[in-house]
């Protein structure tokens, strides 16, 4: 994480049951375990991107948390700074646009 130039923390589920979960910009968690899921379930309430990495295929229950990405590892770098890159990139909101005839 390091060398993207990101600031890794991990997350303490017991001293983080008081922290504020939209302070963070993105997660990348292994959803391997009940404590991982349970994170990402809390993080994607408040619409903190998550992206998961993992050794085994995605299942349905964890696909349906909607992560930016699922990477398999072993996974190149470039992948994770590509998922990582997408978490973090503005929400691009939809250009309404209004034709005006002229009479």
């Amino acid at each position: 994480m390091r060398r993207l130039g990101h600031e890794p923390v991990t997350y303490d589920e017991e001293a983080g049951a008081a922290a504020d979960l939209s302070e963070f910009d993105a997660a990348v968690i292994e959803p391997g375990d009940e404590r991982g899921l349970r994170l990402a379930r809390a993080l994607r309430a408040t619409n903190v991107p998550v992206l998961f990495t993992s050794i085994y295929p995605a299942e349905n229950d964890v696909l349906a948390l909607e992560p930016v990405a699922y990477l398999v590892k072993p996974f190149p770098l470039y992948a994770l700074e590509r998922a990582l890159a997408s978490a973090l990139a503005p929400v691009q909101q939809p250009v309404a646009a209004a034709i005006c005839q002229s009479s």
